[in-house]
């Protein structure tokens, strides 16, 4: 692939998921705001679009033994995934993370006030992920599968399509409330660094704050720039046909 400064930045990493190192490395939002353009997103990092394809450039050229293709994926497959992998992983990590920044608020809170800002945005997305995954589960992802396996029995008309894309839309809008929501933890954690008067669990819950971000900015990508343009598309077809 030949990429441009006008090259979607989900394209990219629907296309070559070893890109979103170099995406994250330069704080560059790949999952709710992969329709920008590189150009579009090194303007707002202030970043030379050259020099970052050159290094996407250098991710892409070495061997992709190690790179898993998602967008070659059925999409049934990948619903599944994505439930069974990240929407577990949120689930069971977050109940993790809570009691740790509870503990940190309460022990360095008083000389790192923005603890108790970090501890609210991340309980808030905790209880907004939960809302979110029971609706792709309940609703979304039950009549992707449907449309794969069962195409016929689907009943699409173009009432249905336009449901199917609202509850999308929907979905996406959400993505990018929680992404605003980590973007600004990871701004006032200066990027997940711990202070000089740090303790252990001071840093292991910054990284497993890291951890969850870095998942979850896996979970939207996948759904944003893979399973929900196909599946619209998908959807477009069985209507058509």
């Amino acid at each position: 692939m030949s990429i441009t400064k006008e090259t979607p930045v989900g394209e990219l990493v629907a296309l070559d998921y070893r890109t979103a190192s170099v995406f994250k490395k330069n704080r560059i939002d790949f999952c709710c705001n992969g329709h920008n353009s590189l150009q579009e997103a090194c303007e707002k990092k202030n970043l030379s679009a050259d020099t970052l394809i050159s290094e996407l450039e250098a991710v892409m050229s070495q061997s992709k033994n190690t790179s898993i293709d998602y967008s070659s994926w059925p999409l049934d497959l990948l619903a599944d995934y994505v439930e069974k992998k990240h929407h577990r992983y949120v689930e069971q990590k977050s109940q993790e993370i809570l009691p740790y920044l509870e503990k940190i608020i309460r022990v360095h809170g008083s000389n790192h006030p923005e603890l108790a800002h970090v501890g609210q945005l991340f309980t808030e997305s905790v209880g907004e992920l939960a809302k979110h995954m029971k609706k792709e589960e309940i609703v979304l992802f039950p009549a992707i599968r449907k449309m794969v396996q069962n195409p016929q029995e689907a009943s699409l008309n173009s009432t249905t399509l336009e449901k199917l894309k609202s509850t999308i839309e929907t979905m996406l809008s959400e993505h990018d409330a929680e992404g605003q929501r980590f973007e600004k933890i990871a701004e006032l954690t200066k990027g997940y660094s711990v202070p000089e008067d740090g303790c252990n669990t001071y840093r292991v819950t910054l990284a497993m704050l890291e951890e969850f971000e870095d998942d979850l900015h896996l979970h939207i990508h996948l759904e944003n720039n893979i399973l929900f343009p196909k599946s619209i598309s998908l959807a477009d077809s069985l209507v058509m046909a």
